[in-house]
């Protein structure tokens, strides 16, 4: 039913920067919804990035605290995710998932299993 596709992924040097875009169709977005970024790096379990509720509350995993900003155009409806000062840790494959609330939302979780549309994802690479 919803479609999300992202894109900007690419590799860079420790210390670069690259932005993420996530669009997302047959979704209505001025309903209730959150957004986020996941990735997974070789090895490594799915880990939540950063999260982001359509009333603009954010959740960011404590690796990426300062350092990365998610963000949405309202008007385009394109989520976004800034990473700076990338880490060869940040590598892998970056998911953008986006959910309608559930009852007994509490906030815009990091949890996987709360979310029900998937994108196919977009490869980042960090040399050192």
């Amino acid at each position: 039913q919803v479609q999300v596709v992202e894109s900007g992924g690419g590799s860079v040097q420790a210390g670069g920067s690259l932005r993420l875009s996530c669009v997302a169709s047959g979704y209505d977005f001025t309903r209730s919804h959150c957004m986020g970024w996941w990735r997974r790096a070789p090895g490594k379990e799915l880990e939540g990035v950063a999260t982001m509720a359509y009333y603009g509350d954010t959740n960011y995993a404590d690796s990426v605290k300062g350092r990365f900003t998610i963000s949405k155009d309202h008007a385009k409806n394109i989520l976004y995710l800034q990473m700076n000062s990338l880490k060869p840790d940040d590598a892998g494959v970056y998911y953008c998932a986006a959910t309608p609330l559930r009852l007994g939302y509490r906030g815009p979780s990091l949890r996987d299993s709360e979310y029900d549309y998937w994108g196919q994802g977009t490869q980042v690479t960090v040399s050192s």
